[in-house]
């Protein structure tokens, strides 16, 4: 992998994890691009800088957070994110092997009719009915903390998008767009935290051999993920997620004639 690949991935890393389009998508579809078959374990492991970049973004929050907890006896926050980190911590643990060998989670395919699927419901998802209104993440029930946990699950499948998903289940539980998007990046902490040191654990050698350019794309995903973080905090305070609706629908488009050409 040269350079330019390196930076390419690591750019791509970082501005897709946290926009809602679908980073796992998006690295299918670059990989292919670039004539690489999916190595899943380089994505996981320049995902360590989009990880950093969410904490250092979010540090007077966690911060805030911890204090809740600590000092002023105010879990529901934390509780909450807890919740909605479960069942994706859980599925991703148990089935982290089939994941990363399955065909399925590398196919261009997949990666279309999710991303159509998910621009539909960003298109339509203003008109569609929610439930009453939370005004942050610490006010959400126990149930709709754990319904968010169930759409982040799902986004284990590649074109769905972590954050695209959990925004959107975020709406659908009363929070505004900006909110939703906060509570997203706060209650993905603990898998990125997870799976962050899964790969530091168990795969030195990896990260011995493939130091430079491991280095080289976890600073561009660090870089790049906070600039995203900011752009989609500020678009999402006076938008909706249809921009990126349709962004998913002409992506998808895109590839389905380039699959009829391959044909």
């Amino acid at each position: 992998m040269n350079l330019f690949e390196v930076i390419f991935l690591g750019l791509v890393q970082g501005l897709t994890e946290f926009i809602p389009i679908s980073s796992s998508g998006h690295l299918v579809i670059v990989q292919q691009l670039l004539g690489h078959e999916s190595n899943h374990l380089f994505l996981e492991a320049i995902n360590i800088g989009t990880f950093i970049a969410l904490i250092v973004y979010f540090w007077p929050r966690i911060m805030s957070i911890i204090g809740d907890v600590l000092f002023r006896k105010n879990y529901r926050l934390a509780r909450n994110i807890l919740l909605t980190s479960i069942p994706a911590g859980i599925v991703g643990y148990v089935s982290a092997d089939f994941i990363a060998e399955s065909a399925f989670f590398g196919s261009t395919v997949v990666v279309m009719l999710t991303l159509a699927i998910i621009g539909v419901v960003m298109v339509v998802l203003e008109k569609l009915p929610k439930l009453s209104k939370a005004d942050s993440g610490s006010a959400l029930t126990a149930p709709r903390a754990l319904t968010i946990g169930v759409a982040q699950m799902v986004a284990l499948i590649p074109g769905v998008s972590r954050s695209g998903s959990t925004i959107i289940a975020g709406r659908f539980m009363g929070l505004s767009a900006r909110n939703a998007a906060e509570y997203s990046f706060l209650a993905s902490l603990p898998i990125m935290a997870g799976v962050t040191l899964k790969v530091l654990l168990e795969n030195g050698d990896f990260l011995m051999m493939n130091a430079a350019n491991l280095l080289i794309g976890n600073i561009v995903a660090f870089i790049s993920g906070i600039a995203a973080v900011h752009f989609l905090l500020g678009y999402l305070a006076k938008h909706g997620l249809a921009l990126f609706g349709w962004y998913r629908l002409a992506l998808a488009a895109v590839i389905g004639v380039w699959l009829l050409v391959q044909l």
